[in-house]
C-alpha cells in the first residue's frame, strides 16, 4: 500500500495521466474540506465578533467618560466665564468710586426667613469696621453689623431692621427708605402726598447720618400711592443691586478720616505760622524799643 502511494506520487509528480483525476478529486473533495472547516470558521467568526461587541462596550464606556469630562469641563468654563463678567463688572464700578474699595466674597447666608443677613470673607483682620457700606456692582446692598477677625456679617437694605437715608436724583428730595422684608422691594416713609416724586426716579445715598457716602444708587422707584386724606404717599422701589443674585460685594472704606487728619495738619500748619509770626512780632517791638 506504501509502495503504491509513492508511486502514485512519482507518476503524479512526472507524468500529467493523473491530472484529470487530481482535478476531479478535488471537485469532490471540496465540500467535504468545507464543511470540515466550517466550525473552525464558525467558533472564528463568534469569537470575533464577541471580541468587536467587547471592544465596543469598552470604547462607548470610554467615550462616555470622555463625553462627561467635556461636560464638566464646559460647566466649569461657563462658570468661570459668569465670575469674570462679574468681575469685570464690579472692576468698572470700583473704577467710578472716589473711595477706597475692598473686594469681599459672599459665603454665607442667614437660613432665616425673617432676616436679610449674609455673611462675607472679610473680616477685622483686612481693616473691616462695623457700620461700613456694603456695595456690589449695580448699587447698596448693606452694612456690615458684626465683625470678625476672618468673616463679617452684613445686614441688607430689605431687612425689616434696616433704614437708609436716601434722595431722589432727579430734584434731591431727601426720604427714609427702609426694609419690608422683601428682597424686590424697599419702601419710602413720612413722604408727603405733594412731594415731587413718580415711578422711575433713581433714588441715591443722600450722605446724611454719615454712614453712607453721597451719590450711590439704592433703589428705583415703581409704585408711588397718593390716598385723599393721608398725610402721606405710599412709595416702594425696586433696589438696585441684585441682592439675591450678587456674589462678589464691595466694602467702602469713607475717607473721612484722611479728611479729617488732613484738616487737623492744616489747623497745625496755621498755628505754627500764627506763633512764628508773633515771634517775629514781638522781635520787631523789641528791637524798635
Amino acid at each position: 500500500m506504501t509502495c503504491l502511494s509513492v508511486a502514485l506520487m512519482l507518476v503524479d509528480a512526472r507524468l500529467e495521466v493523473l491530472k484529470p483525476v487530481r482535478s476531479s478529486l478535488g471537485m469532490v473533495l471540496t465540500p467535504l474540506y468545507w464543511m470540515g472547516d466550517m466550525p473552525v470558521r464558525v467558533w472564528s467568526d463568534t469569537m470575533q465578533l464577541f471580541s468587536s461587541r467587547t471592544d465596543l462596550l469598552a470604547e462607548n464606556e470610554q467615550l462616555r467618560a470622555e463625553t462627561l469630562l467635556m461636560q464638566r469641563r464646559l460647566q466649569k468654563l461657563a462658570t468661570l466665564t459668569e465670575q469674570n463678567v462679574r468681575l469685570r463688572e464690579l472692576l468698572n464700578s470700583s473704577a467710578l468710586i472716589d473711595d477706597r474699595v475692598l473686594v469681599a466674597e459672599l459665603i454665607g447666608v442667614d437660613p432665616n426667613p425673617h432676616t436679610h443677613r449674609v455673611l462675607i470673607n472679610r473680616g477685622s483682620r483686612h481693616g473691616v469696621t462695623l457700620g461700613q457700606p456694603v456695595l456690589d456692582a449695580r448699587g447698596v446692598m448693606g452694612q456690615v453689623i458684626e465683625v470678625m477677625p476672618y468673616t463679617s456679617r452684613v445686614l441688607l437694605i430689605t431687612d425689616t431692621n434696616h433704614s437708609i437715608p436716601v434722595q431722589v436724583n432727579r430734584n434731591g428730595l431727601r426720604a427714609i427708605a427702609s426694609g419690608i422684608g422683601n428682597l424686590e422691594s424697599i419702601e419710602l416713609r413720612y413722604v408727603t402726598d405733594t412731594a415731587d416724586i413718580r415711578e422711575g426716579d433713581l433714588l441715591v445715598t443722600s450722605g446724611m447720618g454719615q454712614r453712607f457716602p453721597v451719590g450711590y444708587p439704592v433703589a428705583v422707584v415703581d409704585e408711588v400711592q397718593r390716598n385723599t386724606g393721608q398725610p402721606f404717599a405710599r412709595i416702594k422701589a425696586l433696589p438696585a443691586a441684585n441682592l439675591n443674585r450678587s456674589r462678589y460685594l464691595l466694602l467702602v472704606f469713607s475717607d473721612s478720616k484722611g479728611s479729617t487728619q488732613a484738616l487737623d495738619d492744616e489747623v497745625k500748619n496755621a498755628l505754627e505760622d500764627a506763633k512764628q509770626l508773633l515771634k517775629a512780632t514781638q522781635s520787631t517791638a523789641v528791637e524798635a524799643q
